[in-house]
């Protein structure tokens, strides 16, 4: 009986630590969660907080009254939007809409929620707007006071002025509203440009960043065009081994890849060791996480 209940109780802390080390990687819930509903909306980033994810992921721009608004292009984008009236946005309008040039209210009377996203069949769709990102907030910080969040700031050379401010106004605005809402110390700023990430630096060297490596970079390569050591790498998640998560973690690096919606490409990341993954469906993160 004595060795039945030492058995017993080895076995009980194996589970633990197995189910502790398992809960170390966090999952991220990417534009909410764009899987089950229409993307970086309110609905989207309340059902993924419900859920039960460490961390929002979301896209933001600026509009013409500087206002910083959550979506992942400058634009109003033809797939998953409808112009105010519910009609389809011919292809001749696409990227005609510039966020950059309206002004808040009249983004917000564009519906980017009704119509079915074609890569997203099991979407679903609602009326819904593109909110501010102080109204995420707020909404998240209603649900769940600890709740952290990752903005990737959609910058690019080609956007200067025309599309976005450039990376100094870009940051300051984006920069402001996270300290009004004095949520500083659960963000952190991502980007694929890495104008920005030294902007971010420069204003707010406390601040967090991820470098984001497209599929077609190099993770090394694009890590010699900063001037400094991010805390954060987010590549691709096919860029990664676990040769290389195991390699960059041990030099100080976190690992969170993007974006992971396949049940055995989760499984994979969660085999790497990798810090956190972004999906479209967090559940199936968050269900492969708690399996043992």
């Amino acid at each position: 009986m004595k060795i039945y209940k030492v058995a017993c109780h080895f076995l009980l802390f194996a589970i633990m630590i197995n189910c502790s080390a398992k809960q170390s990687i966090g999952v991220q819930g990417h534009r909410g969660c764009r899987g089950v509903l229409p993307e970086n909306s309110l609905p989207a980033f309340k059902r993924a907080v419900e859920l039960g994810v460490q961390t929002l992921e979301m896209d933001v721009v600026v509009s013409k009254d500087r206002k910083v608004v959550v979506s992942h292009e400058p634009f109003i984008s033809r797939f998953y939007c409808l112009d105010p009236f519910s009609n389809e946005i011919p292809l001749v309008d696409d990227m005609a809409y510039n966020l950059y040039e309206m002004t808040y209210d009249s983004i917000r009377q564009f519906d980017c929620g009704s119509k079915q996203h074609p890569r997203f069949p099991e979407q679903q769709n609602m009326r819904t707007f593109k909110p501010l990102m102080t109204e995420v907030f707020d909404l998240a910080d209603s649900l769940n006071r600890h709740i952290a969040y990752n903005i990737e700031l959609k910058a690019r050379p080609d956007y200067d002025v025309l599309y976005t401010p450039y990376p100094a106004d870009f940051v300051q605005l984006v920069l402001k509203d996270i300290q009004e809402k004095q949520v500083f110390e659960r963000c952190n700023l991502q980007s694929f440009d890495v104008r920005i990430l030294e902007e971010v630096k420069k204003q707010a060297p406390e601040m967090s960043v991820a470098l984001l490596v497209d599929e077609t970079e190099s993770i090394e390569e694009k890590l010699k065009e900063l001037s400094f050591q991010p805390e954060i790498i987010s590549p691709y998640f096919e860029l990664l081994s676990k040769e290389v998560v195991a390699k960059y973690q041990a030099s100080g690096y976190r690992i969170i890849p993007w974006t992971v919606n396949e049940t055995a490409h989760i499984q994979r990341m969660i085999d790497y060791k990798v810090n956190s993954i972004i999906t479209d469906y967090p559940l199936r993160a968050l269900q492969l996480l708690n399996k043992e």
